[in-house]
């Protein structure tokens, strides 16, 4: 670093100190009025709550939290020609909160796509000239469709006496007969029948997809969620939760037991959250037999249903209808889905010290080779991995459904998308990127399982907190499938382009707000987890304190507030300086390596120092005036005469003073002190700058003149006196030739060019092509062009889907 850095000394006067200091007086701390930033400030009230009696301020639910209980009896038939569900429910609705009630809010959340729903009247556009087929065909099926949405026929009391009722938006306003007290149960019926849409086209969490002829059998695939109405969260900390649904905050919900009669064509098989209860109505005798052999299958799946069953349904449709019975206790939702194309394989999972659980895959022939392969073992994979990091699995089964949706997560059961392509002699072949999408979107929708399906947060306000830390475990999963997995999200360095755009928003940001939901509730979030547990806490402090926060809030409804405070409390470690970063600001991360100095210790000797200080003056480069003057005869060379006494001394050369005083001054010193002025070792300062605004650890790597290297982490309180700029020491016995900020680049830096000292050239790539393009056609800007798929036109719309973002259920239309 001699030829890049400014070398320095730092002068370590202890001799002179003890002779020549005087003592200063304690001064007052005195309040100043300059722009001092405390990033290291606790949240206040104005960020997290105060805790009380129903949450505490370590984390965990008080003594006396509450939640509600719904437990649902419906009656579901599909009208497969119609594509219709008619169903009723009878509902017991048990008060366990405080408050006294005078009426109920139920969601139907299908009614978002009512042409007059408020999700449908907001949907915005780009305007950009383009607008695909599929948007003008989806335009034109919701302007055109004369029923859409939940018809709800009959809300009654026990007695059979109707309830008044009221159907705001994706909202249904039960009022009592009479008021429900605290501890009080009230039960009622509901009737109503939906429409299931066209999944592909409408888009949404469910639906159907039909395989049409000539090319396909003729049958459909069925996925029915959301599909009941389903009681609103009322809450301690908001009340009733009655926000209408527009398409991106999903869901919260109650907890309650369900028993659940699914009537369907008789050749149908069908997946749904619970225990299947009449096996022997609806499956042959054989199916019934492998369903058995499953439960105690460990390594590989079984099939239920094998590929020539499914095949032979699909080609002659069965006369009459089945149904099938499902028992699920302790869940938030039920979801199910049905078809005549469905193969079924399943394998066991054993848990440690918990129950088996079965793992189950439902999936077309279109699905295959792919789903045979990797479904149900990534199930199992999942459930591992998740119950490691948080809590066993508790139901009896988990299962993936193939269907027209790309990801989506009730109890028990998922929905997901990827599917082998044809190949050009018309096989069904996949790719290295759909192999990883299956194994990706099902770890992920599994996990969901658990947050937020057993960890109940509310997605509706604080997306994150499923999103967020079911990626973050995913991301978890997905390294422990293969070396070198190819995640999407996790690492940090795929956060950074997002970390410094002008449209990132703060993660706590309502989920109907955000503009870039992929990046802001799934990737942000995971990336933020991935660093504390890696960087800042450390892995086993952060899987305990993520273990305790599972544990302490399944089954109940958490708060951001409360997931901070626990994992404050149980990993030993403050953080509302990264909540605040990460969560509350749009601030990023961009350390500044600024400059490098290196400084030695003076010794104090007169006789050392002017050694040091004549060969520094020796290698200084000659004076300009003096480049040209070789062989040439100085005045003085021609006239000794004019020598005196400082011509034969040189000037920098320690005289017999300074010997004496440095002499005295040294015996006043202690042994220790004498022994740091005989350091031999360099000290180097790093003048760091923070330009992104968040403060983080400083990871500092030291590469060493004869090639070893040294890896420091600086805690992020080096900021908590200036947030801007600080300087830092680090003591070597070794020269320092390269210093590096974030050389595993695991803080998500947006600016890697800033990093280094002395800096570093970055090295890239160029692609060369030529040039086709000629003069500019004024007039064929104004032709109607067709191409690829979409309709270019001046002016025109593009409708923005009103799911953005990128991957998972961000991808989704709806």
């Amino acid at each position: 670093m001699k030829n890049v850095r400014l070398l320095v000394r730092v002068a370590v006067a202890f001799a002179f100190a003890c002779l020549f200091s005087q003592s200063v007086a304690a001064q007052p701390i005195q309040q100043t009025k300059g722009d001092f930033q405390d990033k290291f400030r606790q949240l206040d009230p104005e960020d997290a709550p105060t805790p009380n009696d129903y949450r505490t301020a370590s984390g965990a639910p008080g003594h006396k939290y509450w939640q509600q209980k719904v437990d649902y009896k419906i009656a579901v038939t599909l009208n497969e020609p119609t594509r219709t569900l008619s169903g009723g429910a009878d509902v017991t609705y048990t008060n366990n909160s405080p408050d006294t009630l005078t009426y109920l809010w139920f969601m139907l959340d299908q009614n978002d796509v009512k042409k007059n729903s408020i999700a449908e009247l907001t949907r915005t556009i780009e305007d950009n000239g383009r607008v695909s087929f599929d948007s003008v065909r989806r335009m034109q099926a919701i302007r055109d469709t004369a029923v859409s949405g939940f018809s709800v026929t009959a809300v009654k009391a026990v007695n059979g006496s109707a309830l008044v009722h009221d159907v705001v938006d994706s909202l249904l306003r039960i009022d009592l007969a009479e008021p429900l007290k605290p501890g009080q149960s009230v039960n009622f019926r509901i009737e109503w029948s939906l429409p299931l849409r066209d999944a592909r086209l409408i888009g949404g969490r469910s639906g159907y997809e039909c395989f049409d002829k000539p090319d396909a059998d003729g049958n459909c695939i069925f996925l029915a969620a959301q599909w009941f109405p389903r009681a609103a969260v009322y809450s301690d900390y908001e009340g009733w939760h009655n926000k209408s649904f527009l398409g991106r905050g999903e869901f919260t919900l109650e907890f309650g037991d369900y028993e659940v009669a699914i009537t369907v064509p008789a050749d149908f098989a069908v997946s749904a959250t619970g225990d299947l209860v009449n096996a022997g109505d609806v499956l042959s005798p054989s199916q019934q037999a492998r369903l058995a052999q499953a439960r105690t299958s460990y390594k590989d799946p079984v099939y239920i249903i094998t590929p020539q069953e499914a095949a032979a349904a699909e080609k002659s449709v069965a006369a009459g209808v089945k149904t099938w019975r499902f028992r699920a206790a302790n869940v938030r939702d039920f979801a199910w889905a049905g078809s005549r194309k469905f193969i079924w394989d399943a394998m066991a999972v054993k848990q440690p010290g918990a129950n088996d659980v079965l793992a189950m895959s439902f999936f077309p022939k279109e699905g295959d080779p792919l789903w045979s392969a990797y479904s149900t073992k990534s199930i199992a994979h999942t459930i591992r991995v998740y119950g490691r990091m948080t809590f066993a699995y508790p139901y009896p089964v988990a299962q993936s459904v193939n269907g027209p949706v790309g990801g989506m997560e009730y109890p028990m059961i998922t929905f997901n998308g990827p599917r082998p392509e044809k190949d050009k002699a018309g096989n069904l072949s996949y790719s290295d990127r759909t192999k990883y999408g299956l194994i990706s979107v099902i770890i992920h929708e599994v996990g969901h399982i658990w947050f937020p399906m057993m960890v109940n947060s509310d997605e509706r306000q604080w997306t994150w907190m499923d999103e967020g830390l079911n990626t973050f475990l995913q991301y978890v999963a997905e390294q422990e499938w293969s070396e070198a997995y190819p995640s999407r999200r996790g690492d940090p360095r795929d956060m950074t382009e997002y970390m410094r755009s002008s449209d990132q928003v703060p993660i706590m940001t309502q989920s109907d707000s955000i503009v870039r939901l992929g990046e802001n509730a799934y990737g942000k979030p995971a990336t933020a987890l991935v660093i504390l547990r890696e960087t800042v806490i450390g892995r086993a402090r952060f899987d305990r304190a993520f273990k305790e926060y599972a544990l302490r809030w399944r089954f109940k409804r958490p708060t951001p507030y409360d997931f901070f405070r626990t994992m404050e409390e149980s990993s030993g470690t403050d953080l509302d300086w990264f909540w605040r970063g990460w969560f509350f600001s749009t601030d990023h991360v961009d350390i500044s390596l600024t400059n490098v100095r290196e400084g030695t210790i003076d010794t104090q000797d007169p006789d050392v120092e002017a050694a040091r200080r004549i060969a520094e003056r020796d290698a200084k480069p000659i004076e300009l005036g003096q480049l040209n003057n070789a062989g040439m005869t100085t005045f003085v060379a021609q006239d000794p005469s004019l020598r005196d006494y400082y011509d034969r001394t040189d000037p920098l050369a320690a005289t017999k003073g300074q010997k004496s005083r440095a002499a005295t001054a040294r015996a006043a010193l202690s042994p220790q002190e004498r022994a740091v002025l005989d350091l031999k070792d360099r000290i180097y300062i790093l003048n760091l700058e923070n330009k992104g605004g968040l403060v983080m650890p400083v990871i500092v790597k030291f590469t060493f003149k004869d090639g070893t290297t040294d890896i420091v982490a600086i805690p992020a309180e080096i900021w908590r006196f200036d947030a801007r700029k600080v300087n830092w020491s680090y003591l070597s016995a070794k020269e320092v030739v390269q210093v590096e900020l974030d050389p595993r680049q695991e803080t998500a830096d947006v600016n890697r060019s800033n990093n280094y000292f002395p800096t570093r050239i970055e090295p890239t790539r160029l692609e060369v092509f030529k040039s086709t393009q000629g003069p500019r056609n004024q007039m064929q800007d104004n032709d109607l062009a067709v191409s690829q798929g979409s309709l270019e036109t001046t002016p025109a719309v593009t409708p923005k889907p009103a799911v953005g973002g990128a991957g998972g259920k961000s991808e989704r239309p709806n």
